[in-house]
């Protein structure tokens, strides 16, 4: 580490349980955010800032007038960009010292299977039941860490779910695929803009946690934020044995 690093991360350096090792720890991390809206902007910008090596993002989402309302990595000169290249231009000013990646493309399971294994932990900050399906499948496949997070109208939720560990259920213990889920979205139900900012600097704690390996992890917990109460509360959720992604023998 030069001295530019240890200067440009010298706060987390103060923290006892960051320090210089987490400060490297981070600088050689490989984190994959999949989807770039509200929750990935705001996610981002704090692991690019903490040092995370390499970041890559996917989403196949252009910039649109409707999203500057809450997704302020963007502004009105990239509308009808790619969100991913208008990231990766953003993430590298604000950090220039860290690699980003851009695909502007839908994660399927050819592509996150093809770079799943150079990635450390997995962040969702997709917005479809489909996709957060397919996510949790590959991460418990590939036994990755899956930091996870959701909003809507004034109601945010967020866990980890980290196959590495035999107690952790998965996404599909908590909305199983079996079961039919209407899909609601921000441009039919809307959002309260603080709220995606809040769940994703939320999910990029949660990240940074688990690369460092520091504090209470989210693991068996959906943490839930209730906008309009100002409100944190969370429940305990366990390992579904008959679900049918992370216990597909039993079934």
């Amino acid at each position: 580490m030069d001295d530019q690093e240890l200067l440009r991360y010298s706060r987390h350096i103060l923290l006892d349980d960051i320090g210089i090792e987490g400060v490297d720890v981070l600088i050689n991390s490989h984190v994959l955010i999949i989807g770039a809206g509200g929750l990935g902007s705001a996610c981002a910008p704090y692991l690019a800032a903490s040092g995370v090596g390499a970041i890559t993002l996917i989403d196949d989402d252009e910039v649109d007038l409707t999203n500057l309302q809450r997704q302020i990595t963007y502004s009105s000169e990239n509308i009808g960009q790619h969100k991913v290249d208008a990231a990766k231009t953003f993430l590298e000013k604000l950090n220039p010292l860290i690699k980003v990646t851009a695909f502007a493309q839908r994660a399927d399971e050819a592509f996150l299977m093809e770079r799943i294994a150079e990635i450390d932990v997995v962040i969702d900050c997709t917005d479809n039941f489909k996709t957060r399906q397919l996510i949790n499948k590959v991460c418990v496949t590939t036994r990755k860490p899956l930091v996870f997070g959701a909003a809507l109208q004034f109601d945010g939720q967020f866990s980890v779910f980290d196959s590495r560990l035999e107690h952790s259920p998965c996404y599909a213990c908590l909305f199983s695929p079996e079961e039919s889920f209407e899909e609601v979205k921000c441009s039919q139900m809307g959002v309260f803009s603080p709220l995606v900012g809040i769940i994703g600097s939320i999910q990029a704690a949660n990240a940074l946690q688990l690369l460092i390996g520091f504090g209470n992890s989210m693991v068996g917990k959906l943490g839930m934020w209730d906008a309009k109460r100002s409100d944190f509360s969370h429940i305990k959720i366990s390992r579904n044995p008959s679900c049918s992604v992370c216990h597909p023998t039993k079934n």
